[in-house]
């Protein structure tokens, strides 16, 4: 079979989940850059940016070994159905609020809390339901690609869109369209044909299983490498993307279209990096292009931290974004290849402590220092850090000789009738 860009598209429940979480994320990403702006033009303070970040995120990290254990134990197409409505009815509650212009940041604090609660039981369930919305597992990588296409894509779209209507009509309709985008990856599943759920005996408590899928973490190397660099990557650099708004409005002196079109400018990049990764041939050694994009990450990082001209930054943001992207998208695509199906769960809980659960904390550091170094120097040492991160996985290749592991081909047949 030949293999293009947008083979995956063959699976009928892969289309409907590609259609319908691309009109979700275009939403989600006008709301977190509606919040961003909300609470700098609030606080002024580049410290409570890091605070949005760490109250989004941090219970992803605390209560996503839960949501693990949730996906491997319960049908996680209805896991993921309940989290869709959970995170739609939370945008409601924050227009709400918003719409009233009568709130205090810890309000905003609060719903965000909220947001990272459900998200710690809807990412592992989400990306183990992607194992099985692609038929035929060889077009699994170019899936989980395309989904990083997706996200990247509304990244590109999203914070634009937002900077025009902040502008011209408020912040809250971001937070309102955010809210009735949900209604698009709603329906998209509940259009889906997936094959029928077989309950899973439970004969082992929670936090055994937990236990099992540490050890089983511990004793593979392959994956383990994997999310001790993003884990790293998640807490030191990442979290540049909470000090664009300083950029946009401290050094460049712009408006909220400007945060709007560097961010943008970033999701092109990581666009672009998705795109790439997707029109790879299968066999490709994923874990040399991790290395290699690791390195672009860091350099753009490092160009972008002290360019002299918004045009220039434009560039230098572009290009680290397209390495930015092999950090997340390689991650998923070596673990989601390895890892035994009765793992995949708990495995993908760990992926998303590592991504998820980092950043918060990064984000609180990374306010922190760039209070104190300023922040053109503080993004500079964190595209250094990504290339000394980058240095140590090229170590990690060497000593063991780590290869990109095959991918199971059995096909998954859909029955006919939706599951509910």
């Amino acid at each position: 079979m030949k293999l293009t860009t947008f083979n995956a598209f063959k699976s009928r429940n892969y289309r409907l989940y590609f259609s319908g979480q691309s009109v979700s994320l275009i939403g989600t990403w006008m709301q977190k850059t509606a919040v961003s702006w909300v609470v700098y033009a609030l606080t002024h303070s580049k410290f409570m940016l890091g605070v949005m970040l760490f109250s989004t995120m941090f219970p992803s990290f605390v209560l996503s070994f839960l949501g693990g254990v949730a996906a491997d134990r319960y049908n996680r197409y209805k896991l993921l159905l309940v989290t869709q409505v959970a995170s739609m009815v939370q945008s409601l509650l924050l227009t709400l609020l918003i719409f009233s212009k009568h709130y205090a940041i810890w309000e905003i604090i609060v719903l965000s809390v909220l947001l990272g609660i459900i998200n710690a039981f809807d990412v592992p369930a989400r990306q183990s339901l992607v194992y099985e919305m692609v038929d035929d597992k060889k077009l699994l990588p170019n899936a989980l690609a395309l989904n990083s296409s997706m996200v990247n894509l509304s990244r590109l779209i999203g914070p634009a869109i937002a900077g025009i209507i902040i502008e011209k009509f408020g912040d809250v309709f971001c937070f309102g369209l955010n809210a009735l985008s949900f209604l698009a990856v709603i329906i998209s599943l509940l259009m889906m044909k997936l094959p029928a759920y077989t309950p899973k005996p439970r004969n082992k408590n929670v936090f055994t299983e937990l236990k099992e899928g540490f050890e089983y973490i511990k004793q593979t190397p392959a994956i383990s490498s994997v999310l001790i660099m993003l884990a790293l990557i998640s807490l030191f650099v990442l979290p540049y993307t909470t000090l664009i708004p300083v950029y946009a409005r401290d050094i460049f002196h712009g408006t909220a279209s400007t945060f709007g079109v560097i961010d943008s400018f970033i999701g092109l990049g990581a666009f672009s990096g998705a795109i790439f990764l997707a029109s790879l041939k299968p066999g490709t050694n994923l874990r040399k292009i991790l290395a290699i994009n690791t390195f672009v990450f860091g350099t753009g990082l490092i160009l972008f931290s002290h360019a002299p001209w918004y045009a220039l930054a434009l560039v230098f943001a572009t290009i680290g974004a397209f390495g930015m992207m092999s950090q997340v998208t390689i991650s998923n695509t070596l673990i989601q290849t390895t890892v035994k199906e009765g793992m995949r769960g708990r495995v993908i809980s760990f992926y998303a402590m590592a991504f998820f659960g980092m950043q918060p904390l990064g984000g609180l550091i990374i306010g922190y220092v760039s209070q104190k170094i300023d922040v053109q120097n503080t993004v500079m040492a964190q595209g250094i850090i990504a290339l000394l991160i980058g240095c140590w996985h090229v170590y990690f290749l060497r000593k063991h000789n780590t290869k990109t592991p095959a991918v199971e081909t059995k096909k998954i047949q859909p029955i006919e009738t939706s599951v509910a």
